[in-house]
């Protein structure tokens, strides 16, 4: 059976309330409206596909979590649709959205996500003031990465595109390891002894150094989406010595200073994708580097590639399966805040082409980017950046979690106006 990773079950704690809720969300803008069979055919493409698995416990101590198909889904969510019988849709929300009213509406879409006892996603759409529609994809980060909720989109996409020529349904199984519970908690326990011996023979392992506590009143979330012509986001790159991700990265850490972050420096956790094929998982690693004011996009380009090179290790020294096989609560406590830093730059890449066409429909806008349902407790992040390039066009979605959501949109006029690209709303 297919195992969780350690990052897998990373994300599976901040879906239990241990660090911060995490929920993965695609968005598609179409120009028209789409019909509900199209849209109710999509998501039984999604439930029989690789997003439909939930989390399977271990029978024995050290063996990891296991994914088990789960063709059960939460119903497709319909808002501003005329209601059929047999579709769900909200009560109380009937009337099409206008422009402004669209985040406001996916920010809900993550609530109830369960990986582990129930469907850990949703599909939802919405219908626009301006007849156009907007289409929601929400799944708890456990169940997967960007990269990999893409995936999931495209194949069942892809899917949609075949059945619907050959008549033939398609169904994606998952990966299966054969080994049993009792091999796999063998090999972890083995690494993880061994691994520890190794440890303490150069020493008892500091501690890892705790997530920076949260002393600014007032935070909270608030989300934008942008986007920017790719021709002109490349030569502005290409102009200043940098890269689209150096540029990127650019101008998330100003537009947090133009939104009143006092430190002269800011440290950015930059994920870097490590998968080798397609598939819907968490392959990902994480690194970090260190921004000042006069950096600009061509010192940003060294420091990221050397951090590319020196990527976050396990905590304190020890193997990292340590927090597979000790409970929660302590893998938590070992692990807490080792990922976050000021800001989140999350370069998703270009999306596949098949994203620009759900059926009969061209699809103008695709957006990816992170929403925290439930969220409590702040983390040191106060503002997360999400690229992905569709096309001709950049879209950036941004998420801050600092002390002035309002003023965000002034924060990001200036900071545009210093890096060069123009910003033009979703």
């Amino acid at each position: 059976m297919d195992r969780l990773t350690v990052v897998d079950e990373i994300f599976l704690r901040t879906h239990r309330d241990l660090g911060t809720p995490i929920a993965l969300q695609g968005l598609w803008r179409i120009p028209d409206p789409m019909s509900p069979t199209l849209l109710s055919a999509i998501h039984d493409q999604l439930r029989t596909g690789p997003l439909g698995r939930r989390v399977l416990r271990p029978r024995v101590p050290g063996a990891r979590r296991a994914w088990r198909p789960n063709t059960r889904a939460h119903p497709l969510d319909l808002h501003g649709f005329p209601p059929p019988a047999d579709i769900h849709t909200n009560p109380g929300l009937d009337h099409p959205l206008r422009e402004d009213a669209i985040l406001p509406w996916a920010d809900t879409l993550g609530t109830g996500l369960d990986p582990e006892y129930g469907p850990g996603w949703r599909l939802s759409a919405a219908r626009l003031h301006d007849g156009g529609t907007v289409v929601a994809l929400t799944c708890s980060h456990a169940l997967a990465d960007a990269r990999g909720l893409i995936h999931a989109v495209a194949a069942a996409l892809d899917d949609l595109t075949t059945d619907a020529t050959t008549g033939d349904p398609l169904r994606q199984s998952m990966r299966s390891s054969g080994r049993s519970d009792w091999a796999d908690a063998w090999s972890q326990w083995s690494t993880v002894i061994t691994g520890t011996a190794r440890a303490l023979r150069q020493g008892i392992p500091k501690p890892p150094a705790a997530a920076a506590p949260d002393h600014l009143p007032g935070r909270a979330v608030h989300g934008t989406l942008l986007t920017f012509d790719a021709a002109e986001w490349d030569s502005i790159a290409a102009e200043s010595g940098g890269t689209p991700n150096s540029l990127f990265i650019h101008l998330v850490a100003n537009i947090l200073w133009e939104n009143g972050f006092p430190h002269p420096v800011i440290t950015a956790s930059l994920p870097v994708d490590t998968r080798d094929e397609p598939r819907v998982d968490n392959d990902l690693a994480v690194t970090a580097i260190d921004i000042v004011r006069t950096d600009t996009p061509a010192t940003l380009r060294a420091k990221a590639r050397d951090a590319y090179l020196r990527r976050m290790t396990s905590p304190a020294g020890l193997p990292e399966e340590i927090l597979q096989v000790i409970p929660d609560r302590w893998a938590h406590a070992l692990s807490k805040g080792a990922g976050e830093r000021d800001i989140l730059c999350s370069n998703i890449g270009t999306l596949p082409d098949t994203l620009r066409t759900v059926g009969p429909h061209h699809c103008d806008r695709v957006a990816a980017r992170a929403i925290h349902p439930n969220l409590r407790d702040f983390p040191r992040t106060q503002l997360s950046g999400y690229l992905s390039r569709l096309a001709d066009t950049y879209t950036l979605a941004l998420v801050s979690l600092s002390a002035h959501p309002e003023t965000l949109a002034d924060a990001i006029s200036r900071a545009c106006h210093t890096t060069g690209p123009t910003p033009n709303h979703w």
